[in-house]
């Protein structure tokens, strides 16, 4: 059924609110109007799902949706439902009573596009009530899990075609936001969709920034990165469910609002905590990369990822999550090899040609972390696209590592790709370069080749980079047709002919640069305090305390002071995190010692080191309610440390670190039964006269006849927490 351009364009703003179409949209929906097979290559946030939205409501009948994610399909439904359309799902999430009406709506003709899990295809009621309601065409969103050699490989994918043919005779639009050439063919081939009209935009997001940092103070670097971007909408993906929860808790104590989102949480959490996200009631969103978000929301400023993806695919297509209204988007992955070997061991259980396929793509993921060429150039070439020029906005241009001339390197790798017959994969053109004498290096003969061994002096990842850069440079391509096999290109044999200069750049070595943070890291300890600042708060202190007629160290100790002469705390939160201050003490004494520090750090131009002290979640915090808890109850002090099996000089030296921290406590109801009144005075009096609350020092004055340590300790308590908090 034909639909004119004008009432196309009248649906478009009617039903969705946009004035014109975007990329290849027009011509995509006038396709699928027209009944012909559409395939169709989009990056995340281009508007794929309107490709097949607008035909649905423009055509007789419903339209079925295959996608694999659940949660994709709710945050669809919700979406369409919100702008008056009649869209449904069938899956898992619904009980009997809301299938059945549910169909009853689809056979009936009301709903207009009905989302369906592959799984739920494969049974037999859905598939006799599909036969009986008017089906207008199929869209299979995720197109690329029909693809063996794609990143997220989906058997039940590979049965739809038999699915839909048992339906009817149906046009079919097959959709998918990643997937590199050889993908291509295999869905294609799969669908039986040889005559597909494709259609392929650019898969470059002009406005993601991409950066990758070696593992390496990770969470500190987290929690830094975060609050740099303070209330701005991100997700983080980890590799595992209890990473999931142990970084969610994370970014919770450090003041950041942010929930879990995995597959182990029950259904009804996980959706609630997707609505909180989408709602922004949360900034932040914690996921597992093994399960798909499918969330659309257009304003998420930064995608993280805090293990190494599974692949490039999987990497850009969350990455792709971030600016899809066009406006910031950063994209930060912390990489450590030790990654991929843990996810090497998780497919050492799958099938051969699946374990090979995963190992394929994790070496293509590490040669990206490692490579210090530009990364959108790196991306663009993975999905088949070409990218003549470096981007100006990725890590790798912005702060571009050293090149060498590489005239003889490439000339020796280009050699080694034809004399080994242009049938083999980068691992065996390396093991030739620099001599390996592997089984398969032997049954062909290739110790014989000119080749063999004349990179011998080099380590097998330099040879890796090399041949990369050549791939990346378009001296060699892959082969289509055979997974993994590298061909010389007519501008590789041009140089063969005629070799000329060339520079390549050298890769990333994240341990050695690890090892210079480390370094770093401990001559900025071994310097220590802004002697500077310390003086000028020390001054403060004591003004301060003079004019409230207390001493200074009931204010901050000299630690907490030597801290804020280190960290350059200039937020209440900041300062609150500093070693024995707490919140109670920033908002009692902390204003004007934090406008000292954020005048002195903007008038010296310091860098903080995104100075924050991450708080850590630790069970000790358990221990502190505790302790409060029951000295709110009034409990014995001898009781609450039997009670949690540890000394009374431990007791007390937790109850310091609280009342340290800024919360008051009252210890009258103890206190009053081991010291009288007129002994207590005597202890308050020396500590307001006292220029330091050391126990030494209190001792040595005060006698150890009349008072034992723990006396004195609990006075002190007892004196900070009356004037100091």
């Amino acid at each position: 059924m034909l639909v004119k351009q004008e009432s196309l364009k009248n649906k478009l703003k009617e039903v969705f609110g946009y004035s014109q179409f975007r990329g290849n949209q027009e011509a995509i929906i006038e396709n699928i109007l027209s009944g012909k097979n559409t395939f169709v290559i989009m990056p995340t946030g281009a508007g794929k799902s309107l490709c097949y939205q607008l035909p649905a409501l423009a055509m007789e009948g419903t339209a079925i949706v295959i996608s694999p994610l659940i949660a994709l399909m709710k945050n669809q439904v919700d979406q369409l439902n919100a702008f008056g359309v009649n869209a449904q799902f069938l899956n898992s999430t619904l009980s009997k009573a809301e299938m059945n009406k549910v169909k009853k709506e689809t056979v009936s003709g009301e709903v207009k596009l009905l989302y369906v899990a592959p799984e739920s295809l494969t049974k037999e009621d859905t598939l006799d009530f599909l036969k009986q309601a008017k089906i207008a065409f199929v869209a299979i969103d995720e197109a690329h899990c029909i693809s063996e050699w794609g990143h997220d490989f989906r058997p039940e994918y590979r049965k739809i075609r038999g699915i839909i043919d048992n339906i009817g005779n149906l046009p079919i639009i097959a959709l998918t936001a990643t997937a590199t050439p050889k993908v291509q063919l295999d869905i294609q081939k799969n669908l039986q969709m040889d005559d597909a009209s494709v259609f392929k935009s650019s898969f470059n997001r002009t406005n993601l920034y991409y950066e990758v940092r070696p593992k390496h103070n990770t969470k500190k670097q987290l929690i830094q990165y975060i609050k740099k971007h303070k209330g701005k909408s991100g997700i983080i993906y980890c590799l595992s469910r209890k990473k999931v929860e142990e970084i969610a808790e994370l970014l919770q104590v450090n003041d950041v609002k942010a929930l879990p989102y995995h597959a182990g949480l029950d259904a009804q959490v996980r959706m609630a905590n997707q609505d909180a996200f989408l709602n922004e009631d949360v900034d932040v969103i914690v996921a597992t990369i093994a399960f798909g978000m499918g969330i659309d929301k257009p304003d998420v400023r930064f995608v993280i990822h805090y293990d190494t993806p599974k692949s490039i695919e999987g990497y850009y297509q969350e990455t792709g999550r971030g600016g899809r209204d066009g406006l910031e988007g950063n994209c930060l992955m912390f990489y450590s090899y030790d990654d991929i070997l843990k996810l090497e061991k998780f497919s050492k259980d799958k099938p051969v040609t699946e374990r090979d396929n995963s190992k394929l793509l994790l070496q293509e993921m590490a040669s990206y972390a490692d490579s210090a060429v530009c990364r959108r150039r790196q991306l663009l070439h993975y999905f088949g696209e070409q990218y003549d020029k470096d981007c100006g906005f990725c890590d790798n241009c912005t702060h571009p590592k050293e090149k060498f001339e590489a005239e003889q390197e490439l000339t020796y790798a280009l050699k080694a790709a034809v004399q080994t017959g242009q049938r083999f994969a980068i691992d065996h053109l390396v093991h030739v370069l620099i001599g390996l004498k592997d089984q398969y290096v032997d049954s062909y003969g290739h110790d014989q080749l000119e080749v063999f061994g004349v990179g011998k002096e080099q380590e097998p990842q330099y040879w890796n980079s090399i041949v990369r850069q050549a791939l990346l440079f378009d001296y060699l391509e892959k082969d289509i047709e055979n997974i993994g096999t590298l061909k010389i290109t007519e501008k590789g044999e041009k140089f063969l002919q005629s070799p000329h200069p060339i520079k390549f750049s050298k890769d990333h070595n994240f341990d050695e640069e690890v090892q210079q943070e480390e370094e770093k890291e401990e001559t900025q300890a071994a310097a220590g305090h802004d002697a500077v600042l310390f003086d000028m708060l020390k001054a403060l202190r004591k003004k301060l305390a003079k004019e409230m007629n207390l001493p200074p160290y009931v204010l901050f100790q000299d630690p907490s002071i030597k801290e804020m002469a280190t960290t350059y705390p200039t937020t209440k939160e900041d300062l609150a995190h500093i070693a024995g201050v707490g919140m109670g003490k920033v908002q009692k004494f902390g204003k004007p010692f934090l406008e000292l520090i954020s005048k002195y750090v903007e008038e010296n131009d310091i860098v903080t080191a995104a100075d924050v002290v991450v708080k850590t979640t630790v069970n000790k915090s358990k221990l502190k309610i505790y302790v409060i808890q029951q000295i709110d109850k009034k409990m014995d002090l001898e009781e609450i440390a039997s009670s949690k099996g540890i000394t009374m000089p431990e007791l007390i030296e937790e109850i310091e670190h609280i009342c340290y921290s800024g919360t008051k406590l009252n210890l009258d109801y103890y206190i009053n039964g081991v010291l009288d009144e007129d002994r207590q005075q005597e202890v308050i009096d020396y500590f307001m006269r006292s220029t330091t609350d050391n126990m030494a020092e209190a001792i040595k004055e005060l006698g150890t006849d009349d008072y034992t340590e723990d006396d004195l300790r609990l006075m002190r308590i007892k004196f900070l927490s009356k004037y100091a908090n």
